[in-house]
């Protein structure tokens, strides 16, 4: 399978049940990813594969997966798949029902965060042995206390985002769900990034695994991205002219916090700009709400914090507007990877205030490249990065305008 040339799906000789439903959904070529994963996936070898959001390495590792589990099926839970957060176990849930519409698979996906109702609907599913579960940490660590998860059965076993887990503090919780589940088993581990700490994760659940890389650290090509260099009080300023001059049907503005990504939802609303806020203080259900609304194009800005950065796969996403600059420059790839999905194209800003340009630095040293500068809109000065003492490099504590000189 492995040396078969790949130019369309049919090539991978699924089940036809398989087949049938990606002919539905009109999946003809596979991405760069899904040709180099599957057939290692189908020849059960461990994998660990590095990615960036955007690529289609949900397909990559579900297609294989489905299509072993409708060649040799088994009655109870046969894949495990862990994520970090719930948006992207709904992301990849979606994904598998149209993937499995003409099969006899069945699937229950978990997460916290619901009522009472929603945990007994899991359990029963559970207990009945859905074939592909996919959860969160803490979810998935409660059904197995209460013994509704069994594991003793598990073949595949997914870990998606991994690095984002580990970031998340979720290693003891991940060991103590791998501690239930047989030792003989296929593994496959996908990560953004591949720091030494997911190197030593991976050695110690994967088995001679076979290593794909896809564009990592990089943005999409067709990402047109632009910094505003401005004081934090001119942020908003730049946002309304930026949302009112592109009027654009679909934009995510990331901040760094809850609390600014609350506050900025009122001001953009003052200013008669459609915005509604999300954020893991949410409900479910609200953030549910909120998103259906940003997908079906009837709420036109949704600010966010990094909750959003991975995970939600949403199409057509024409900006995305970085409030702040994220702290971490693996997160700058990842929510900018918010647009140009396929083969769009998209356009993405960031708001660099004098304090913040270190940071930036290190998001241009990562793309090794420099992002365009662009004008501010009229009333708006240009602020510069700190100017630094020539005697220790220390940021002195006045900085320059373009316009006024020092201040």
């Amino acid at each position: 399978m492995s040396k078969i040339l790949i130019l369309h799906f049919h090539d991978f000789l699924f089940e036809y049940e398989i087949q049938d439903g990606l002919d539905d959904m009109g999946f003809e070529t596979p991405t760069p990813i899904q040709e180099m994963a599957i057939p290692i996936i189908l020849d059960g070898n461990d994998l660990i594969g590095c990615a960036q959001t955007g690529t289609g390495k949900t397909a990559a590792f579900l297609l294989p997966v489905l299509n072993k589990m409708v060649w040799d099926p088994i009655a109870s839970t046969d894949t495990l798949i862990i994520v970090p957060t719930r948006e992207l176990a709904l992301q990849i849930y979606q994904a598998l029902q149209g993937f499995c519409y003409h099969t006899k698979i069945t699937s229950q996906v978990v997460y916290g965060g619901t009522d009472g109702i929603s945990f007994e609907q899991e359990k029963k599913a559970l207990l009945h042995g859905a074939n592909m579960v996919i959860g969160t940490p803490g979810r998935l660590i409660a059904h197995l206390n209460m013994g509704n998860l069994k594991l003793e059965n598990l073949r595949h076993l997914i870990l998606d985002e991994a690095d984002r887990m580990l970031d998340m503090g979720f290693v003891e919780d991940i060991l103590k769900i791998i501690g239930k589940a047989p030792k003989k088993r296929q593994t496959l581990m996908f990560s953004a990034t591949m720091p030494p700490k997911i190197r030593q994760f991976a050695a110690k659940l994967l088995h001679e695994p076979k290593e794909i890389s896809i564009a990592v650290s990089k943005p999409a090509e067709r990402v047109t991205q632009g910094v505003f260099r401005v004081h934090d009080k001119d942020k908003n300023a730049v946002a309304v002219w930026l949302l009112k001059e592109k009027n654009l049907p679909s934009v995510i503005l990331f901040t760094g916090t809850k609390a600014k990504a609350r506050q900025l939802e009122r001001d953009l609303q003052k200013a008669k700009v459609d915005a509604k806020s999300i954020s893991s203080d949410l409900e479910q259900k609200e953030r549910e709400e909120v998103l259906r609304a940003f997908r079906s194009r009837r709420l036109p800005v949704l600010v966010a914090t990094d909750v959003l950065s991975r995970g939600i796969d949403i199409e057509d996403i024409g900006m995305v507007i970085n409030y702040d600059v994220p702290g971490d420059a693996e997160d700058y790839i990842h929510r900018i990877g918010r647009t140009a999905r396929a083969e769009s194209k998209g356009e993405a800003y960031t708001f660099v205030s004098p304090e913040e340009n270190g940071k930036f630095k290190r998001i241009e040293q990562l793309m090794e490249m420099r992002v365009n500068v662009m004008p501010n809109p009229p009333g708006v000065s240009q602020a510069l990065p700190f100017a630094r003492s020539a005697e220790n490099g220390k940021p002195k504590k006045k900085f320059f305008h373009r316009k006024g000189g020092k201040r």
